[in-house]
């Protein structure tokens, strides 16, 4: 079933809301090397600030978001 939701994200989500809106991410950001979601340690913050520390810039959290809001759709 489609996602009926007609919510987007945005860099600011934080990471708890961003997995419980669309668990869908936790694949898309492991795949793009932020692998901590995998060992269930929790990570505060934001997608902007997660992805800060791991080197991303902006342009590339930008993509992501975009990428991301691409899972509402499925």
């Amino acid at each position: 079933m489609k996602n009926k939701l007609k919510i987007k994200i945005d860099k600011n989500i934080s990471i708890e809301d961003l997995v419980g809106q669309i668990p869908d991410a936790v694949t898309y950001l492991m795949d793009k090397g932020i692998r901590c979601l995998r060992c269930g340690e929790p990570i505060w913050g934001t997608l902007e600030s997660a992805a800060k520390e791991k080197g991303f810039t902006d342009q590339e959290i930008e993509k992501f978001v975009e990428d991301i809001n691409a899972l509402l759709d499925l």
